[in-house]
């Protein structure tokens, strides 16, 4: 049996065996639950049962990935669904997540859900559209560095580990991928209101060609702290983490 790729899911199987091993590899095996997303026909999988993870387990929405799924890792833990929907309050208590290909029209959504249960997802590895995965891991000054490198960064460290070439998959999609790794860090804390702060990073860089003076004019900052701090005459993409916190600070 043979699981047909659905442009509806945004599906494309990665057809290497030496790629996806070292995607397997790059997530760590101490205390670790597991949780794969998408894993199609096994081409991940078949390596992260050989891991000695504590717990491993799938969850698949596609209905011909599930049983073929079934019939060939019958021992296998699969949740059947939708990830984005997923309660993740109901898996373990630090769990890290990996996939060989995150479908690529929702792989924001996907990094979205893991911020929202930062405290629950330790870490992910996993295989994203190239360009998303450099902007996870951007740094101030990059033309890449935008809302996801900033709301990211501030609590996981993040790491581009290699490129993979769209002639890997069936079918080939029209870009490259790259495979990252973020892990979260308790170490790193906001000095600041967290709702102000992302308010102010989402803010910014809707407007990211714009100074932060004309970006954030709708913002309550008082007039004496505008004209008084250098930050308002740079954009959005200059400014460091402990930039934005120092603006969330003195929002009205």
């Amino acid at each position: 049996m043979i699981v047909k790729a659905k442009k509806r899911l945004g599906q494309h199987f990665l057809n290497n065996e030496y790629i996806a091993e070292n995607i397997a590899c790059a997530i760590s095996t101490e205390n670790a639950h597991v949780l794969e997303i998408g894993p199609g026909m096994g081409m991940l999988t078949q390596f992260l049962l050989k891991r000695n993870f504590s717990q491993f387990a799938v969850i698949e929405l596609d209905e011909e990935s599930l049983e073929y799924l079934d019939k060939n890792f019958p021992t296998l833990k699969v949740y059947s669904g939708d990830f984005l929907k997923f309660n993740l309050d109901d898996f373990y208590n630090g769990f890290k997540v990996i996939t060989g290909n995150f479908p690529y029209n929702i792989s924001s959504q996907i990094l979205f859900k893991i911020l929202d249960n930062k405290d629950t997802v330790i870490e992910l590895v996993g295989m994203f559209q190239k360009e998303v995965a450099e902007r996870v891991c951007a740094q101030p000054g990059n033309k890449q560095y935008g809302i996801l490198s900033v709301l990211l960064q501030v609590y996981y460290d993040t790491e581009y580990l290699f490129t993979v070439s769209e002639h890997e998959f069936n079918p080939p999609p029209q870009v490259k991928s790259g495979v990252i790794r973020i892990t979260r860090n308790f170490d790193k804390k906001i000095n600041c209101d967290e709702q102000k702060f992302k308010l102010i990073v989402k803010t910014a860089f809707n407007y990211r060609r714009k100074t932060l003076r004309n970006a954030l004019h709708s913002l309550n900052f008082s007039p004496e702290f505008i004209n008084n701090t250098s930050l308002f005459s740079k954009r959005a993409e200059q400014l460091s983490i402990q930039d934005f916190e120092y603006l969330a600070r003195n929002l009205c």
